[in-house]
């Protein structure tokens, strides 16, 4: 795993996403600038996305679309619709184009090693976004841009101690828990944050009842939390590692006649608008703050990396956290 002890904290823009077509196949795209690299030439770079399974992909997208535009970067951009062997090609594509430079969002943490070789052999540094990877050589990649998952575990763990406080709940605490892509560092790291902190504070009142993969996609959400309902009908709390996945759990919870956000408290991750919307509505009762939009981030790396010059190993966003009674004061002030 990474070494997480160097921390580059910068701020930037706060969360959003509307819909996106996820697109299967490889896209290229460039301005007409001449910034982006030395003597008027064009830096070039490859990037593998995830693919479009949410609202924060969606965004994340659009900001390493737009901020590669903005630097006048030539982008050729994968979509992997969640399968590592999407992913892998797409980098071996990128490798036999010469790019100047790789970066791409794990679909999992393993499995990285062989192709990533590949890669330092052609000399293209890697740039990791959002996700991490866990690998034997830690040379095969330059640096991370991204988020702390575990403390996002360990925040929404916190933050859920005042909903139930405001909730007014007494007693034993039965939570559902929804994680994301089995695999992927959001959902091995957001789980271990919040257990972490249950563990060392609640170990005798809270206790999670049943866990299990939502894919990080509203359907996902929708059908493992009715699965939920059936064989745990007296569920107190939700922690959903998305907010797609809680909106589609509040679906699954309004069909089984029970009302989100009261008779099952919700505590999510991301801060995607439909997370917001249904947040004012009194439907999830706090988020974590994910931030997607990290593509000005990611550009200025990039060009640091082309340059030669060292960045930190782990270049961290700045997040915030949100309770119900917020919703409608930040709704409108969001960037989406």
């Amino acid at each position: 795993m990474l070494n997480r002890r160097n921390f580059l904290t910068a701020a930037v823009g706060v969360a959003a996403a509307g819909g996106l077509a996820a697109c299967a196949k490889e896209d290229e795209s460039s301005s007409s600038s001449s910034a982006g690299g030395s003597g008027g030439k064009k830096l070039t770079l490859g990037f593998s996305q995830v693919g479009s399974e949410s609202g924060w992909r969606s965004a994340n997208t659009d900001s390493v679309k737009s901020a590669a535009k903005e630097a006048g970067y030539t982008l050729k951009f994968s979509d992997a619709q969640q399968k590592q062997e999407n992913q892998i090609s797409a980098i071996r594509s990128f490798i036999a184009q010469k790019v100047d430079v790789i970066a791409f969002s794990p679909v999992v943490v393993t499995g990285w090693d062989a192709v990533l070789k590949e890669a330092k052999a052609a000399k293209i540094p890697v740039v990791l976004t959002d996700r991490s990877v866990e690998t034997s050589d830690e040379s095969l990649y330059v640096t991370l841009v991204g988020s702390d998952f575990t403390f996002e575990g360990q925040r929404a763990a916190k933050i859920l101690e005042k909903v139930l406080e405001k909730a007014g709940h007494k007693g034993p605490v039965k939570i559902a828990q929804l994680e994301g892509t089995t695999g992927a560092a959001p959902a091995i790291e957001r789980a271990k944050g919040f257990k972490e902190v249950m563990d060392a504070d609640h170990k005798d009142d809270w206790k999670i009842v049943v866990t299990q993969s939502g894919d990080f996609t509203r359907a996902g959400g929708k059908q493992v939390m009715a699965a939920f309902l059936q064989s745990n009908p007296d569920i107190d709390v939700l922690f959903a590692h998305n907010d797609d996945m809680g909106i589609g759990a509040i679906q699954a919870i309004e069909a089984a006649g029970k009302k989100p956000g009261k008779d099952i408290l919700i505590v999510t991750v991301d801060g995607v608008k439909d997370g917001f919307v249904a947040m004012s509505e009194g439907k999830i009762n706090a988020i974590v703050e994910c931030n997607p939009l990290l593509g000005p981030q990611l550009m200025e790396v990039v060009q640091k990396v082309k340059d030669g010059e060292t960045v930190e190993r782990w270049i961290k966003t700045e997040e915030s956290d949100f309770m119900q009674d917020q919703a409608k004061e930040a709704l409108p002030t969001r960037k989406y």
